[in-house]
């Protein structure tokens, strides 16, 4: 938890908050199927939106954070194009929201979404679940 005084009082940021943040820029991202819980049997497992802290480890001390994201890619975007946005998104996001100063976002891509024709390109509650996940080394 961070904590900053002022002339008026105290604010404080649970790690928590961070993680969300963190997490909600990350899955608003184009191409990012979601996040990735770990791995289960060379599977990555991939989590809903409801999940956001999952996938999401962050360091932070009195002024600085530090994040490491744990992502699952759909198939056929820029892996290095796709991880950069994240970490621009997820810096912005925490830096504008948290005052903090964000000294690193690492992007792990622990896996690839392969997404049924029929389903189209529509995410919703329910819907944009994977058929099959890869994991990538």
């Amino acid at each position: 938890m961070t904590q900053t005084d002022n002339s008026v009082g105290a604010i404080r940021i649970a790690n928590e908050v961070v993680s969300i943040i963190a997490g909600l820029a990350a899955t608003e991202v184009e191409g990012v199927a979601g996040m990735s819980g770990g791995l289960a049997g060379g599977i990555a497992e991939m989590l809903g939106k409801k999940n956001l802290t999952k996938g999401v480890k962050v360091e932070v001390g009195e002024t600085e954070a530090a994040i490491d994201l744990y992502v699952i890619m759909n198939y056929g975007v820029s892996i290095p194009d796709i991880s950069w946005k994240i970490q621009e998104s997820v810096k912005n996001a925490i830096e504008n929201m948290t005052g903090l100063d964000v000294v690193e976002v690492n992007i792990h891509v622990q896996g690839v979404s392969f997404k049924d024709e029929d389903e189209g390109e529509e995410e919703g509650e329910g819907e944009g679940e994977t058929t099959e996940v890869h994991r990538v080394r």
